[in-house]
């Protein structure tokens, strides 16, 4: 293999010759083997849009000329077009606030930009990666950035997937309003209501799950970067911090805002955790809601039967004939993944001391896997689950009429101790409370079927 030598503040090393990346990816690459990923394909575009706006602003205020700028920028412009990205080789957990990725990203732009102006890979004195890539900026501005770009084409993404889960919600709302099945709490026969009427309730939280969202997504699009090392803009002309946000803006299509205060925006990941939030909390609803199909779809002879999954795949290698919810099952293990790294996110929002965050990379990792996989779920959940739900209203009927539950529409006229004793009686019979009822003749049978119409009760 033809190799080229580089040298960093460590030492040399032999990197191959037709490399992209440099020593500092290298070392980056050797020293964080710990999950086996690489970087998020969206983090490293969302690397590549900051150089190209870092470029752009440098040579705004003269501290880049025109064809170190534009080598630059045609270098960017084949990263966010999806080239180059099998030449960042670090691991997404890295020690460093994430100076491996930032120096990956540098290195890679460097040596390109290089290329495209006809030079050797390796010859920094053409493009170099920190004096020229990385001018005006450090990682702890850069890598924040990036998250905060990142974060927010992801949240977008999974917005509009939960706007769908809570439009099919709102659909089955409308088209089970007639079925009336009996209500539970704790598990035990409560009252009548209808069908419709608790995917409704799905739908009203999956819509606060939507709101809570858009407001943490607000919070994404205020950055820090111009704020160098710690947020006092060290070695970054006043100029070129004021026109980052905008030209930044343009390049991604986002509406981007200086932060507000550039050394709150270094030292704190707040906004992260709130992000976060947002996901677990949805991510409990859903489960909650996949959890109760499961229920009320059990069976398909000895559950509730009250409704019917669509029947996605064979759920048993030995029972023949048995198909399992997997789609609600598959909905409850991403909630449990999304609690889990919530909890990591927490943690590593609350390990920064004074004006950085070391924990920044955990955080980020674990943050794009939750809008990962929330979005993915979501997905299956709604195409292959949500919108081909159907009703058994025959069944559902059924065990209305058999509960004892609807005594409590009784209670009223009767009062709370009679109807009690006219419970206990059903359930030791096995009668039905209407049955009882005729038998003891305590209201006439109009009354009766007035009082025990499920429609009154819902």
């Amino acid at each position: 293999m033809n190799m080229r030598i580089e040298s960093d503040s460590i030492g040399t090393r032999h990197i191959p010759a037709d490399a992209y990346y440099g020593v500092q990816s290298l070392r980056g690459a050797e020293n964080f083997r710990i999950t086996g990923h690489r970087l998020h394909p969206e983090f490293i575009i969302s690397m590549a849009q900051i150089k190209k706006a870092c470029a752009i602003c440098n040579h705004a205020v003269e501290e880049l000329d025109l064809v170190q700028r534009d080598a630059i920028i045609a270098a960017c412009d084949e990263i966010i077009s999806g080239k180059l990205h099998d030449q960042f080789l670090c691991d997404p957990i890295q020690g460093g606030a994430g100076t491996t990725a930032n120096m990956n990203a540098n290195e890679v732009i460097a040596n390109r930009a290089i290329e495209i102006l006809g030079g050797e890979k390796g010859d920094y004195s053409i493009i170099h990666p920190n004096d020229h890539v990385n001018h005006a900026q450090s990682t702890n501005d850069v890598i924040p950035t990036a998250a905060k770009l990142t974060t927010t084409k992801l949240l977008k993404k999974v917005i509009a997937q939960i706007s769908h889960l809570r439009d099919a919600l709102l659909v089955k709302e409308q088209e089970f309003h007639n079925v009336i099945k009996m209500g539970r709490t704790q598990m035990q026969d409560a009252v009548p209501i209808r069908l419709g009427s608790e995917f409704g309730a799905y739908s009203r939280a999956i819509s606060r799950d939507i709101e809570r969202m858009e407001r943490a997504l607000e919070e994404m699009y205020a950055i820090n970067l111009g704020g160098t090392a710690v947020g006092t803009a060290l070695n970054a002309n006043p100029a070129y911090i004021e026109q980052l946000a905008p030209t930044l803006s343009k390049i991604c299509q986002l509406p981007l805002k200086k932060a507000g205060d550039l050394v709150d925006g270094t030292q704190n990941l707040d906004s992260f955790a709130y992000v976060s939030a947002t996901l677990k909390t949805c991510a409990i609803s859903c489960s909650k809601i996949a959890n109760d199909l499961r229920l009320m779809s059990s069976g398909p002879r000895c559950g509730f039967e009250e409704i019917n999954l669509p029947p996605m795949q064979n759920g048993s290698s030995i029972m023949p004939g048995k198909v399992n919810p997997v789609i609600p099952e598959v909905m409850s293990q991403a909630a449990f993944c999304i609690i889990g790294n919530d909890m990591t996110i927490t943690m590593a929002a609350e390990a920064g001391q004074l004006e950085l965050n070391y924990a920044e990379p955990v955080l980020y990792h674990k943050l794009f896997e939750s809008l990962v996989v929330l979005n993915g779920a979501v997905e299956t959940f709604v195409d292959n689950c949500i919108v081909g739900i159907t009703a058994n209203p025959e069944r559902c009927r059924e065990l209305v009429d058999g509960s004892v539950g609807v005594i409590t529409a009784i209670c009223p006229k009767l009062g709370y101790k009679d109807s009690a004793d006219i419970a206990k009686a059903a359930i030791a019979t096995g009668e039905s409370v209407r049955e009882v009822l005729k038998s003891k003749q305590i209201l006439s049978a109009k009354e009766i079927d007035r009082l025990l119409a499920p429609e009154s009760m819902v």
